[in-house]
């Protein structure tokens, strides 16, 4: 007779792109506690994500790089623990997950009031002196094919003059930009202490040369740079996203490149990631696009799996932390209930 050996508790790691999740942090305190897999492509439907993901009992989400409703959640039985990478996920369905007596836990959100509005000015830079174009020209042989834009005394607007616009808004002034600002709750007081002008919504699109976006996504934000927004845009102006897709109307965005009414679009997210093979924005020469870079950094990575890693442990151990949803822990999870 053979004795049974306990099957240890498996763990997903999802949507590690870049294979680099077990070099951020010491993975070697779940050594024995643990089995881990990591996935590095996205799971692009439900069926093919309960395919995949039903043995697991612990899973580790990357931000919003998969959706998690609740026609997942109830279709993964053996589900216990989900460990959002940063503070918030407006993608996944916690209400769901607390309904189905899984515990979310999160990690610490990492330097990204940095990593954001740095790449953001990368951006900017790269569609105003166009560096991707010219980096393709001169690989393929070719010598200056383009005339640049000097920033300083340009106007520089910003849609949303929070933590990281105002950190964009501070590196615009040392740049010798003009900062005007815009949102909906904006104040004149609190622009002036962001280092801005308040103007009104049609005034930020009509005077920005370059006009980047840092709201976050909501029912109130979502489809608020339009067609009409987009028409008030002066014919050299560059247009930045790095906060989420949808706040911009993909197809009229599309429509206003096309007819070259806007100099450029710099953009790092979009309605649906991975952007697909065959997207009109890959074909767009009046773009620059970047694969939501926003928060990848090596510093940030280490704080979200290294929180990771001790959530698991925690979990494993009984004493969970930063716990989303503390409700579960007083009903109990679904396989202690």
């Amino acid at each position: 007779m053979t004795e049974d050996v306990a099957v240890p508790p498996r763990l997903a790691v999802l949507d590690d792109y870049q294979r680099i999740s077990r070099q951020m942090a010491d993975w070697s305190t779940l050594d024995g506690l643990c089995a881990i897999e990591v996935f590095d492509r996205p799971l692009a439907s439900i069926d093919e994500a309960v395919a995949a993901l039903t043995p697991f009992r612990m899973i580790s989400l990357m931000r919003e790089r998969m959706p998690v409703p609740r026609a997942l959640l109830e279709r993964l039985p053996n589900l216990e623990l989900l460990v959002l990478t940063g503070t918030r996920s407006p993608s996944l369905d916690l209400e769901a997950a607390t309904d189905h007596g899984i515990i979310v836990s999160h990690t610490g959100g990492g330097p990204s009031q940095h990593a954001t509005p740095e790449l953001a000015w990368g951006l900017i830079l790269s569609a105003a002196r166009h560096l991707a174009a010219e980096d393709r020209n001169i690989r393929a042989g070719g010598w200056q094919s383009t005339l640049g834009l000097t920033l300083h005394g340009r106007t520089l607007g910003v849609l949303g003059l929070g933590k990281l616009g105002s950190r964009v808004a501070e590196i615009g002034r040392a740049f010798g930009m003009n900062v005007i600002a815009w949102s909906p709750n904006l104040t004149v007081e609190r622009a002036a202490a962001g280092g801005a002008r308040r103007v009104d919504k049609d005034e930020l699109f009509a005077e920005s040369d370059v006009l980047s976006i840092h709201m976050v996504l909501s029912d109130r934000s979502r489809g608020l740079v339009g067609a009409r927004e987009l028409g008030l845009m002066r014919p050299d102006a560059i247009l930045v996203n790095t906060s989420r897709g949808p706040i911009i109307d993909e197809a009229a965005l599309i429509e206003t490149l096309r007819a070259d009414r806007i100099g450029c679009a710099a953009l790092d997210v979009y309605d649906r990631e991975p952007l697909s093979v065959d997207h009109p924005l890959r074909g767009l020469s009046n773009t620059v696009l970047s694969p939501h870079l926003g928060y990848v950094t090596r510093e940030t990575y280490r704080v979200f799996f290294t929180d990771t890693v001790e959530a698991v442990r925690g979990f494993l151990a009984g004493a969970p932390v930063r716990v989303m949803n503390p409700e579960v822990l007083k009903r109990g999870t679904r396989q202690s209930r």
